[in-house]
């Protein structure tokens, strides 16, 4: 029922303990009041990150389900919204994007925070699946993470893939685009930026000296 609330979302440990989850064997437990105190909420997260709410109502000791059904009415409707709003705030406070889970995207992001100490940004709500790092010194954008159709890249299925676009010099381009596993940059000016799949068909060292020029380049980009 409430499942949207941590999708395309990963849970930080360290965080979930500070907000006040605690180990029982397999699982992280929060507990809290809701609705001045006439209910207790039990929050709990297993190891695949699955989320469960359970729900005791004081007055009686009994739990209470009929939030989990398709019962409507004024007063359920009210509990909804109070267990969505702690779920949320938990969300929030205690979760990151996780957006891309190739083995070479978990390996740029790591790069990437290990060597500029830059975190991707998700600067649109209408496309949660794309990213970009940019410089701290200028704001100007050194890579970007998508998801794209393979055939949108020219490519003969329709699968998703995940993809980086780098930054080139103009007068480079052409000699980049003529080895294998290269594209025209994905929605970027193409004269200026190229893409690669992340499915391994390139190097990892291959991947990262790409990204270190690509950062070179957008200290040189004109405002």
């Amino acid at each position: 029922m409430f499942e949207n609330i941590f999708l395309r979302k990963k849970a930080v440990p360290d965080k979930l303990t500070a907000y006040g989850f605690r180990q029982e064997n397999e699982l992280l437990r929060y507990i809290t009041d809701i609705l001045s105190g006439s209910f207790v909420l039990s929050i709990t997260i297993d190891r695949k990150g699955t989320v469960e709410t359970s729900l005791i109502e004081k007055e009686n000791g009994e739990e209470y389900v009929l939030y989990k059904t398709n019962t409507v009415g004024s007063y359920v409707g009210e509990i909804r919204t109070a267990i969505e709003a702690v779920l949320s705030d938990i969300a929030e406070q205690c979760y990151e994007p996780s957006v891309f889970k190739t083995a070479q995207a978990q390996m740029i992001m790591e790069y990437v925070r290990e060597t500029y100490g830059d975190e991707l940004e998700y600067l649109w709500t209408r496309f949660p699946d794309n990213a970009v790092w940019r410089r701290k010194d200028n704001q100007k954008w050194y890579a970007a993470l998508l998801t794209v159709q393979r055939n949108k890249l020219g490519l003969d299925d329709s699968n998703i893939a995940e993809i980086i676009d780098l930054r080139c010099e103009p007068e480079k381009m052409e000699e980049v685009l003529s080895q294998e596993g290269y594209f025209p940059g994905w929605h970027m000016n193409k004269k200026s930026w190229y893409t690669i799949i992340l499915d391994g068909g390139i190097s990892d060292q291959e991947l990262c000296e790409g990204i270190d020029e690509s950062y070179r380049l957008a200290g040189k980009a004109k405002k």
